[in-house]
C-alpha cells in the first residue's frame, strides 16, 4: 500500500469521523473498528465497503 501520508493525515472514517491507521492491505478505524479496503493505492471509503469489526 502506498499511500501519501499528507492524505492519511487528513482522511478520516466516514461512519465516526476517527482516525485512520494502516493495517495490511486496507484502512483500520481507530475509533469503530471499521476496516476500509485500498485498491490500487486508492482508499475505498464507504461504509458499505467496510469490513465491520469481530
Amino acid at each position: 500500500m502506498n499511500i501519501d501520508a499528507q492524505l492519511l493525515s487528513i482522511i478520516v472514517c466516514p461512519a465516526c469521523h476517527g482516525a485512520l491507521a494502516e493495517q495490511a492491505d486496507e484502512l483500520v478505524c481507530q475509533g469503530c473498528g471499521n476496516a476500509y479496503p485500498v485498491r490500487d493505492d486508492i482508499p475505498v471509503l464507504l461504509v458499505d465497503e467496510a469490513r465491520k469489526p469481530a
